[in-house]
């Protein structure tokens, strides 16, 4: 099994030398780097330079639209696929399913999605949804199935509870039909994702709790009869990483990052994410308690990150050899893929990509699929004479 890895786009109010907070209803702060077209430009490039596959971007009142940004940055990069996050409530079924063979279509194959029901109630109600979270994942399974069918070639005539659509037939059919990427610790999000996700996403628990969901899903699966005949559903974690030439290296870097988050900070946005809906979160929280002690919660994985991000807290710290031995320790639970980012995201993309990347192609678990790379010599006469 070769594993995939998918690098971020920073829309959340920008990169930066620290570390860069926001989300689930929190103000991401400040950034040294604007979410500009040029920089996430450089971000892009570097990603699909390294092998990542694809580079996931956010949705939310607090980053700027994924449709639109992955729009723009797909006509400045070359080969990267974009993991667009969406939210089902804030666009029609037939819409989205459109929107998606256009932009398959125009960009060569270079679309997946993510599909986000949405965490938090006041957000989603600044978006004009006033749903509960159960009803938004009622409605997202819905909303999928309608999807589904139009990529199918079906005209479709559907009426549930939440959505309805008559005699809708798709002439925008995405040549290949996007992935369906889908997270969410709910028993509501986990009926969802058994039924439409081609991959299931986890946030980045410690192993044992991670081996736990892959068991849950893959039961809800089987249940929903997706079976060993039925199309398979796929396992992918997202995490950030701080690697180095050295262990004490990243730790030393993990160490800067946490010196450079103001103490009060930390308590004004751990009290805003206790608000949070999404048990994802709240299982982020129990991690570390909002106290910076005892924030490696397994060996090289680090808790500092979701002190005053919302979403994804954890960061693998060590070596490129540290670092690839604990991916293979996630790969032997059954996840294929991995989501990552780092600070600043340009930089963080070399760190990975030049120093886990080729350890993990050496061990047979990882395969570059770019084009292939030619390499001069430094002295190009140093054989003349011999």
């Amino acid at each position: 099994m070769s594993l995939k890895f998918h690098w971020f786009l920073p829309t959340n109010g920008g990169d930066g030398r620290n570390v860069v907070g926001g989300g689930h209803g929190v103000n991401p702060g400040q950034a040294g780097r604007p979410a500009d077209v040029a920089y996430l430009t450089q971000v892009a490039r570097a990603a699909e330079d390294n092998g990542f596959e694809a580079a996931l971007t956010p949705t939310g009142a607090w980053c700027e639209d994924a449709w639109l940004t992955t729009a723009m940055l797909s006509q400045t990069s070359e080969r990267l696929k974009f993991l667009v996050a969406f939210r089902p409530g804030a666009v029609s079924p037939y819409l989205a399913a459109q929107m998606a063979g256009t932009f398959q279509n125009l960009s060569g194959g270079r679309l997946l999605l993510n599909v986000v029901t949405g965490g938090e109630g006041h957000e989603q109600r600044m978006y004009g949804d006033f749903l509960d979270k159960d009803e938004r994942y009622e409605r997202c399974g819905e909303f999928l199935e309608v999807v589904r069918r139009l990529w199918a070639g079906e005209t479709v005539d559907f009426t549930g509870r939440h959505l309805s659509v008559e005699a809708a037939q798709l002439a925008q059919i995405p040549d290949p039909v996007p992935d369906i990427y889908f997270g969410g610790s709910s028993p509501a999000a986990g009926l969802v994702a058994a039924e439409h996700a081609d991959v299931y996403l986890t946030w980045g628990e410690p192993p044992a709790a991670v081996a736990e969901k892959v068991a849950w899903i893959r039961e809800q699966a089987a249940q929903a009869g997706r079976g060993p005949d039925a199309r398979p559903i796929r396992f992918g974690i997202r995490l950030h990483v701080i690697t180095r030439d050295t262990a004490e290296e990243a730790w030393a870097e993990a160490d800067r990052l946490l010196r450079g988050i103001d103490p009060a900070e930390i308590r004004k946005v751990q009290e805003g994410l206790r608000r949070s809906e999404s048990e994802g979160q709240r299982r982020m929280l129990d991690l570390h308690g909002g106290s910076t002690s005892d924030l490696e919660i397994h060996p090289n994985l680090w808790a500092g990150v979701g002190l005053v991000r919302g979403g994804a807290g954890t960061a693998l710290v060590g070596s490129h050899e540290q670092v690839a031995d604990l991916i293979e320790e996630y790969a032997d639970l059954g996840i294929e893929e991995f989501v990552l980012s780092a600070y600043p995201h340009l930089e963080g993309a070399y760190w990975f990509g030049e120093g886990v990347l080729p350890i993990l192609a050496d061990r047979g678990r990882w395969k570059y699929d770019g084009p292939q790379r030619h390499h001069n010599t430094a002295v190009p006469f140093a054989g003349v004479g011999r």
